[in-house]
């Protein structure tokens, strides 16, 4: 037997023993001169028929737990030898782990775990197959190699300098860009013994999409958990969920009663947040298919590319990244049930061709099938797009309008019923506190006579928020008038323009504007005025407060006042 004396010979943590095809060793080093060592290891060799060795293992009954990776040649057995201090990370997973070899391999073959070692000299050990492909190199050929001269840009030297993991950055290499992570490893003993770099993305453009998807999801589930609680909560379905006492209401809901037993397509219009899904759910709840759940679309919130998959469903392998069984359209999960296409308004024009002839004849196509299948369901739509100027300009089919608009609702928005401020706010506050488990909270003097003078462009959704954050922010259990405050951004006004169109199509001649207006200066002129007026008898002829209500001057209103003196109207 050949004994490697010296350095190595001494080394009791490390080791090396080489046996021959009958178990005796020819050759040994460091551990692998413990006679104990060469017992077992030669018992485990001559018995290798029986029962095979793997590449790693550890050697059990020895003074310190032992690791052993092994290769055979020519029916020569080479064992390389470490001890261990019990405890160690290393050889707790060896020893709980029978394929631990075969999980290393992984972490270093696969392209999508690969790395590129290198020492404390910033000097090549090891790079992943992937990664010699890439660079051009055959295979252990940049094994030793300084690693600047084979990696451009490479900061793996940076790292053993600084000690410091740099996560995410950046590395352009041979005219591409890769997103990459460097880590320094450091041994028992607290010292940089080398580093490790991975490509984490192929791209700079992979993380924005996986940013995009992750921004998607939190969209799709924000609309869930807004809509959801309102289909499983006694407390929070049907009419009950519609708060308010105004006329405006009361007609809604009026409404709602007539024809939600009727099996037909209704739309509903409004501005945002004006609760257009409560009022799908009402209808749902008052109708036929109450015992099945709705099923719910947020069609703004699917990718383009995706919208025809999420409604009609995809057979197995009918795209890159389709789930192997396929997947159930939101068609298909509707049948027997009522459908809500939110946004509908935001669907593609190709994909409203397919959605018109399902709601035609009942039947749809899977993606990647020609199998023709069949749903009846309900369909209640919504949207806040003006539908007129959608079809004038050809953004919406008409067939398809008057397919979902058998029956259309217009939802009031909150500035046209400020009579339900008070108990809408007041039922935010409940809800708020019981949900956060708080006590105490009540409004103060003023607060609302000053919520009911707010335009509230965002509707009931932006006075949610607005009560829920001074609930949150009010220093006294007593919310005041500055704890609701809006800010100015949100806070806008009536458009003077928009209401003058608006005023021009509904107002019939004998409402007082003539039917022809002769131009667009006197329309603003008037309605101008009228706003004006309006707001004077709310606020009881209190100038300051009318004026920062019309988002104007007082001055400017003084100069207004004194043409409504002398306005006939």
């Amino acid at each position: 037997m050949y004994i490697k004396r010296g350095r190595q010979a001494q080394d009791t943590r490390s080791g090396v023993l080489v046996l021959d095809p009958e178990g005796s060793a020819t050759f040994a080093s460091g551990t692998g001169l413990d006679t104990h060592v060469q017992e077992k290891l030669g018992a485990l060799w001559r018995n290798r028929d029986l029962r095979p060795l793997s590449a790693m293992f550890t050697l059990e009954d020895t003074s310190e737990p032992m690791t052993v990776v092994s290769f055979a040649s020519a029916g020569t057995g080479c064992f390389v030898l470490y001890r261990h201090d019990r405890g160690d990370p290393l050889y707790e997973f060896v020893s709980s782990v029978d394929f631990s070899a075969d999980i290393l391999r992984h972490f270093v073959t696969d392209p999508y775990e690969a790395i590129t070692v290198v020492d404390d000299q910033a000097r090549i050990r090891y790079m992943s197959p992937v990664h010699e492909k890439f660079f051009g190199i055959q295979r252990g050929q940049a094994t030793g190699a300084e690693v600047n001269t084979v990696i451009e840009n490479s900061r793996l030297g940076a790292v053993l300098r600084t000690g410091k993991t740099e996560i995410g950055q950046i590395q352009k290499m041979r005219g591409t860009s890769r997103v990459v992570s460097r880590t320094p490893i450091v041994n028992p003993e607290g010292r940089i013994v080398g580093a490790i770099g991975q490509v984490m993305f192929k791209s700079p453009a992979a993380v924005d999409a996986l940013g995009d998807e992750i921004k998607r999801l939190h969209q799709e589930i924000s609309f869930y958990q807004r809509t959801l609680p309102r289909l499983r909560g006694n407390d929070a379905q049907g009419m009950d969920s519609i708060v308010g006492e105004s006329d405006a209401i009361r007609k809604l809901k009026e409404r709602i009663r007539k024809i939600a037993p009727l099996d037909v397509s209704v739309l509903l219009v409004g501005e945002s947040g004006v609760g257009k899904d409560l009022v799908a759910h009402a209808i749902h709840q008052l109708s036929p298919c109450a015992g099945k759940d709705m099923v719910l679309v947020n069609a703004a919130a699917i990718p383009g590319n995706l919208v025809e998959a999420e409604l009609f469903g995809y057979e197995g392998g009918a795209f890159t990244g389709a789930e192997k069984r396929g997947r159930t359209g939101k068609f298909e999960q509707a049948d027997q049930t009522t459908l809500f296409l939110d946004e509908i308004g935001d669907m593609p024009l190709d994909i409203q061709v397919k959605v018109l002839r399902t709601l035609q004849d009942g039947t749809f196509q899977r993606v990647g099938s020609s199998t023709q299948r069949r749903s009846e369901f309900r369909l209640i739509s919504a949207s806040n797009r003006d539908f007129q100027r959608m079809l004038a300009t050809g953004d919406f089919r008409l067939d398809l309008f008057y397919r979902i608009s058998a029956v259309t609702i217009r939802v009031p928005p909150l500035r046209e019923r400020l009579e339900d401020v008070p108990l809408l706010a007041q039922t935010f506050l409940d809800r708020f506190m019981l949900r956060h488990n708080v006590q105490g909270k009540r409004f103060g003097p003023g607060v609302m006579a000053y919520l009911q003078s707010l335009p509230w462009p965002g509707n009931v959704r932006q006075l949610q928020h607005t009560i829920e954050r001074a609930a949150i922010f009010s220093d006294q259990n007593e919310i005041t008038c500055e704890d609701c405050e809006v800010p100015l951004e949100v806070n806008a006004r009536p458009n003077i323009d928009d209401m003058a169109e608006t005023l021009r199509e509904i107002s019939p001649p004998d409402a007082g504007f003539p039917a022809e207006l002769p131009n667009v200066h006197q329309a603003k002129s008037r309605i101008e005025l009228g706003m004006i007026r309006d707001a004077l008898q709310r606020f009881e002829g209190n100038k300051k407060k009318a004026a920062e209500y019309l988002g104007i001057s007082r001055s400017h209103l003084y100069k207004k006042l004194a043409e409504l003196d002398a306005s006939p109207l």
